[in-house]
């Protein structure tokens, strides 16, 4: 199935097999709609995944499947690259990186350049069941914008790549969830697609490699390295995704 989406101000175009949507995000949503059914509320579903897996796009198309899928309930997706700090702050405010002192905005993406207090408010919110404004990230403007999503319905699935980060701070966050997602992939495959999204965001070449290879690979290495166990293990591959 073909899919057009626009995710953080960059059109992106996506394609989903058969095999995918009937082996594996079909019976997901099937399980997420039963388990909504036993709780009698608003379930949380936390999609955690490295950058450039294709995670911000596959929540959102869950979101348009479920409309055909299960029709009875509604689905929200949302993404916590909205809790990146203001391109203001990142650029007058520092971090120390192996024994040297670098601007935040050197290093953006990483997990100490998110607003991790508001997110964690965000998602009691989104918890009590409220209606609630959730803040987007637009790469052209290389800032969030603020309640530029409203999250209501019956589940919610949020994606960001430390949603299940086994470090100070972030372990937690997954003792809100009903449900858990874990993406991986091979480191090179995406250095590539990251390099794709840098330039497409208007960097150049030579800018591109030198952030993805100094900030963006780290933080893939991170996710790799770092994401707890999930209930639900994918891999994505050159020919899509598939349950590890």
């Amino acid at each position: 199935m073909e899919y057009q989406v626009k995710i953080n101000g960059i059109d992106v175009a996506a394609s989903y097999s058969d095999e995918e949507i009937d082996g594996i995000f079909a019976p997901l949503l099937g399980r997420l709609s039963k388990l909504h059914t036993e709780k009698g509320r608003r379930i949380l579903v936390l999609l955690a995944a490295p950058p450039g897996a294709g995670k911000s796009t596959l929540v959102s198309f869950l979101e348009h499947l479920a409309e055909r899928v299960i029709p009875d309930k509604k689905v929200r997706s949302v993404g916590m690259d909205g809790f990146h700090r203001q391109q203001e702050y990142l650029l007058t405010h520092y971090t120390e990186v192996d024994g040297k002192r670098l601007r935040m905005v050197d290093i953006k993406g990483a997990p100490v350049t998110f607003d991790l207090d508001a997110l964690k408010g965000k998602i009691r919110e989104v918890r009590s069941g409220a209606a609630c404004g959730w803040p987007v990230y637009d790469r052209m403007l290389h800032n969030p914008v603020e309640d530029a999503a409203l999250v209501d319905g019956d589940i919610v699935i949020l994606e960001g790549n430390y949603l299940l980060l086994d470090e100070e701070g972030w372990r937690d966050l997954s003792e809100d969830a009903d449900y858990t997602v874990a993406i991986t992939a091979d480191p090179d495959m995406l250095r590539g697609r990251l390099l794709a999204r840098k330039i497409a965001s208007g960097a150049s070449t030579e800018d591109a490699e030198r952030f993805v290879d100094f900030s963006d690979m780290a933080n893939v290495r991170l996710c790799l390295d770092k994401t707890k166990p999930a209930d639900l293990q994918l891999v994505l591959e050159k020919s899509g995704y598939r349950v590890r």
